[in-house]
């Protein structure tokens, strides 16, 4: 039987509990008998990978190279992302570089299969890598089946903080954000925007974003998220407003109130 994450309670005294948890049920989940069979075939056959076509060829390895950068959506899209591969990341023009979510062009690049590339599907180091991220974004997933929230804060750790991190300018690295769906999400939830917020042109949604993380936190700079502190007090943000946006679609307003009062 496949492992299956324990959730015993939602929002932060579920997060509080998976966070204490964690590193035991990722072990047991990751030796499931699914996902070691998986994993071996992966590192066993990768190497043999000379082009892109080779890759989404193989349904099995392209399932553990899209999982490790959460695209696993895209498994039936095999022209797109061949598209993807073969592409590279070197031209400006390249369809990776041209997609608002950048996820694409970081799966491009680990693979190494464009024009004037070094291929890195024989390099082990780097597929061990990919396979190990394949399953902490299967984890993920399994944690979503129980609590979508709970995902998407798993999410948020690492990738956060990954961009937090960029070398590059503070509004870029807004537009990255905007441009990854689980982080957006995260972020509309956390500083209370609407679901029609989407609908703005997209430099006023930058102003917004960053006139409400400062009001939040006294600052729109996202580097301060390479802060593990600051991404966790957004993920409790994050949680408590899901929380309540849950109350207030089964009980009424008043009661609402006095469960937040602890009445």
């Amino acid at each position: 039987m496949t492992f299956r994450p324990v959730i015993p309670s939602d929002g932060i005294v579920g997060w509080r509990f998976l966070q204490r948890t964690y590193d035991t049920q990722l072990e047991s989940f990751s030796a499931s008998p699914v996902n070691e069979r998986e994993t071996e075939y992966f590192l066993d056959n990768i190497g043999k990978v000379q082009t892109a076509e080779d890759l989404v060829s193989d349904r099995r390895l392209l399932q553990v190279a899209l999982g490790a950068f959460r695209l696993e959506d895209d498994i039936n899209n095999r022209y797109f992302i061949q598209k993807i591969l073969s592409d590279g990341t070197s031209a400006d023009d390249a369809l990776s570089n041209r997609l608002a979510d950048k996820r694409y062009r970081e799966f491009s690049e680990a693979f190494g299969l464009g024009p004037g590339e070094v291929r890195k599907t024989g390099l082990t180091t780097f597929m061990e890598a990919i396979a190990q991220d394949n399953v902490l974004s299967r984890f993920e997933i399994a944690v979503g089946e129980s609590d979508e929230t709970m995902r998407i804060s798993l999410y948020t750790q690492h990738t956060l903080a990954d961009l937090a991190a960029q070398d590059s300018s503070s509004d870029t690295k807004w537009f990255d954000l905007m441009g990854q769906p689980p982080l957006r999400s995260m972020m509309e939830t956390a500083l209370g925007l609407p679901s029609s917020f989407a609908q703005l042109d997209i430099d006023r949604q930058l102003e917004v974003f960053k006139d409400r993380l400062s009001g939040l936190t006294g600052s729109d700079d996202l580097a301060q998220f390479t802060n593990e502190a600051s991404v966790a007090r957004l993920t409790d943000q994050y949680l408590a407003r899901s929380q309540i946006a849950q109350l207030q679609n089964t009980i009424s307003p008043a009661q609402t109130a006095l469960i937040l009062l602890g009445a």
